[in-house]
């Protein structure tokens, strides 16, 4: 089956990467055999859900006062445009998500939705790091390794492929330079 009309050197060439990716989704979800992990990547995915970049925002608030209403504004807008964008996404694209096609992939964090293309918490993780450490670098410290952790998160759950992560990643950041260039 070839859903993209690729040639045959195309479609042996994709389904190759397809393959190696869903080894390397098998490989971080091993993570989430040690308990200590599991917790600590299950933790920063709840986070990722919204309160850590809601918690991280409400520290920016306090740090800065009124100076930071405008950059609350952009990061919600910016938010409801990523949540647009990435479920327009995903209803086209309805790639299940490996815990749904591997029965070797353990998953204790139930997904929000049935489908894995792209990531949503490493979109948002992304576009809301970029934004905050843009708006309050003194922030950086904290947002950034709590925006790799969401990332990560995501494979090592079993919820998502390396693509998913990436493309997510990638929208995450296109949407935090575009609104930033608003400002």
């Amino acid at each position: 089956m070839n859903p993209f009309g690729l040639r045959p050197a195309g479609a042996a060439l994709l389904a190759r990467y397809l393959d190696w990716e869903a080894l390397v989704t098998e490989r971080c979800n091993r993570v989430h055999r040690v308990t200590v992990l599991r917790c600590l990547f299950a933790w920063a995915s709840r986070l990722g859900d919204g309160i850590g970049w809601y918690l991280l925002a409400g520290i920016m608030v306090l740090a800065s006062g009124r100076e930071a209403w405008l950059p609350m504004g952009v990061m919600l807008l910016s938010g409801g445009a990523g949540v647009i964008i990435y479920l327009g996404i995903k209803r086209r694209t309805a790639r299940l998500r490996p815990l749904h096609r591997n029965a070797r992939i353990q998953a204790s964090v139930a997904p929000l939705d049935k489908y894995s293309f792209p990531s949503g918490h490493t979109l948002h993780a992304v576009n809301f790091g970029i934004q905050l450490v843009a708006f309050h670098p003194s922030l950086g410290w904290l947002v950034l390794p709590f925006a790799l952790m969401v990332a990560a998160s995501r494979m090592v759950l079993g919820l998502h492929y390396l693509s998913d992560v990436l493309v997510g990643a990638l929208i995450g950041a296109v949407i935090a330079v575009l609104s930033l260039s608003l400002i």
